[in-house]
């Protein structure tokens, strides 16, 4: 309970055990908190858990990251940033940009496009995780900032607080970017487009009941035939019947 409820003291604990027949002194309470290593109400609240944090704001956080790509180009080899924010309820992702030199203009640019009027992305967001590189500068943080998105830094070297931006680099490079050569940008950002569009309406996600994120509305038409559709130049296979439509 006192984990659970950060602001309850031993009279509130006192109380609710009371509720479910269980007679419990606050000294009783107390020395139990104690020999756990749970701070009284006044401690306890100034420490939120990170996990207390996602549940309490869960719909209103974004996480953003980077990865980067191996182009060949004219000039040759060229490594691509691909810069992209992802919404933790929804799991939807954006492709924020890509460029080869990620420096602070461009950062700042991206954090003006992605809090754009006209760009509905992070528009119900309050909070934007990233891990510490140089890269989100304090240029980038204030763009955020002045459209009251408030930049969470990570502490250095821990990547399993910003899981699913974690796992969704995981997955882009697993299977679109590592099992492609790419010959110029222009090709990269058509991969990139084709995947995302796959990753929200024909990629099952496990951590969501294994559903997917966007899907057509209408019964599975079970009956029809099946039909199979490449995406990637035949990387990606896919099979799908079509929904059933009804008519009033």
């Amino acid at each position: 309970m006192a984990l659970e409820n950060r602001s309850w003291g031993y009279t509130r604990i006192q109380g609710a055990l009371a509720n479910l027949g269980h007679d419990v002194s606050r000294g009783t309470i107390a020395n139990a908190l104690r020999e756990h290593g749970i701070d009284p109400a006044p401690e306890r609240e100034k420490h939120t858990s990170w996990s207390t944090f996602l549940k309490a704001h869960w719909e209103s956080i974004a996480a953003t990251d980077f990865f980067t790509v191996e182009v060949l180009t004219l000039r040759g080899l060229v490594t691509y940033y691909v810069l992209f924010v992802l919404g933790l309820a929804s799991r939807t992702v954006k492709i924020a940009g890509i460029t080869p030199h990620p420096h602070e203009a461009w950062m700042v640019q991206m954090a003006r496009n992605l809090t754009d009027a006209d760009e509905p992305f992070l528009r119900h967001t309050r909070f934007l995780i990233m891990d510490r590189d140089t890269k989100y500068s304090a240029g980038f943080r204030a763009a955020l900032a002045r459209e009251r998105i408030e930049s969470i830094r990570l502490p250095p070297r821990s990547p399993n607080l910003n899981a699913y931006a974690e796992r969704f680099v995981r997955s882009v490079k697993g299977e679109c970017t590592q099992r492609m050569v790419f010959f110029g940008r222009s090709s990269l950002e058509r991969a990139l487009t084709h995947y995302v569009a796959h990753y929200h309406e024909e990629r099952n996600h496990q951590g969501l009941q294994n559903r997917l994120l966007k899907r057509s509305d209408g019964p599975i038409n079970q009956v029809g035939r099946v039909k199979r559709r490449e995406r990637l130049g035949g990387i990606q296979l896919l099979s799908s019947r079509g929904r059933l439509t009804t008519s009033l």
